[in-house]
């Protein structure tokens, strides 16, 4: 896939992963055109990409990808020759509250990007592709031990992982009906900086801060697979030039964590940047009622995309997680921005209930 003058839109740029995404491809293919089409809800924000705002091989574009017309018009203007999709409703809880948002954006809206692509393709399918970003959440729950591969049989428990489960199933279906060349990732829990504060590990940074509570779901024993968000760019960008059509990747952080223990581990590391005494973020924690459909354990085994492309994680947990907090420490004007306004009363009512 390393070719001159490609044409690539990414989907939810101005999200979290989308963001660190966008950044890589601009600054390391500066003859490549890269257009982001993102809806600016409320976990997008232009701030993500203020470094790249004016780079003369960046093109922002407002608009949902919901919108079917929308999107056939944006292929036949711009001719995209890649697609990497990117653009989810993804917070569990979320889609417990609103399970129909998750379907009209991660089921239809991939829909609608994949008959953009396949009518606009399909005289000449030769170095197009359909890279769809997906979640190890589609494959279920794991018991004390295993790992899920590309093999593991799908078996989502929630709205939002039966959203992606679906997308992934039509983005298959696209590759063996009409020979749409596709790629799939499924990627373990990420974590890094420009994270809206509704996931686990910026909400009790900001509330650490804050001095407010730290709900923990159950007894704390969920166990996740944590990946840093810029190995999982690379990964991406990694998969998108050498990765084989019609196959799936995985991509895992090789580092599995109890939630209590990761944040048990968030607190000391809060204590000693905040020069408080070790243990008084700690005193923050509180356990709250579980959430219907709470998976047990998530873990990756990411062997493929290792010994395929020999791609591994850069850093080491600690290391990862030390550097996202340094992040928003030091950029805590963004963390007020993006904590306040309308969605913000979502927020609260979901995650501050035990202030």
């Amino acid at each position: 896939m390393e070719f001159q003058n490609r044409k690539i839109l990414i989907t939810g740029g101005a999200g979290f992963i989308g963001s660190h995404v966008v950044r890589l491809f601009v600054k390391k293919y500066p003859e490549y055109q890269i257009y982001n089409l993102d809806a600016l809800t409320y976990a997008g924000n232009l701030e993500n990409l203020k470094d790249i705002e004016t780079a003369s091989n960046y093109t922002f574009i407002k608009g949902d990808i919901i919108d079917a017309n929308f999107i056939n018009t944006l292929f036949i203007e711009y001719d995209f020759d890649s697609v990497i999709h990117l653009a989810a409703e993804s917070h569990v809880d979320r889609s417990i509250t609103d399970p129909l948002a998750f379907v009209k954006t991660n089921v239809l809206g991939t829909m609608n990007l994949l008959n953009a692509a396949k009518e606009n393709w399909k005289k000449n399918f030769q170095n197009k592709l359909f890279y769809h970003i997906s979640t190890d959440e589609v494959y279920g729950s794991l018991g004390a031990s295993g790992l899920f591969t590309e093999e593991t049989s799908y078996d989502p428990n929630s709205p939002y992982s039966a959203s992606k489960a679906s997308s992934d199933h039509f983005v298959r279906a696209y590759g063996e009906s009409y020979g749409l060349p596709f790629i799939i990732s499924n990627c373990s829990n990420n974590y890094g900086s420009n994270q809206f504060p509704e996931k686990l590990i910026p909400l009790f940074i900001n509330n650490i801060l804050k001095e407010k509570s730290l709900p923990v779901y159950g007894d704390g024993n969920y166990t996740r697979d944590w990946l840093f968000v810029q190995d999982h760019a690379e990964a991406i960008e990694l998969i998108f030039q050498r990765g084989r059509r019609f196959e799936t990747y995985n991509i895992g952080g090789f580092n599995e964590w109890k939630n209590i223990d990761l944040v048990k581990l968030l607190c000391l590391q809060m204590d000693e940047k905040l020069g408080r005494d070790k243990g008084t973020s700690e005193e923050l924690i509180t356990y709250v009622k579980d959430r219907p459909g709470h998976d047990l354990r998530y873990a990756i085994d990411a062997t493929k995309i290792n010994s395929e492309l020999e791609w591994k994680p850069s850093v080491t947990f600690e290391e990862g997680l030390s550097r996202t907090i340094d992040w928003y420490l030091a950029n805590q004007e963004w963390l007020s921005n993006v904590t306040s306004g309308s969605y913000q009363d979502y927020y609260i009512k979901q995650y501050q209930k035990s202030i």
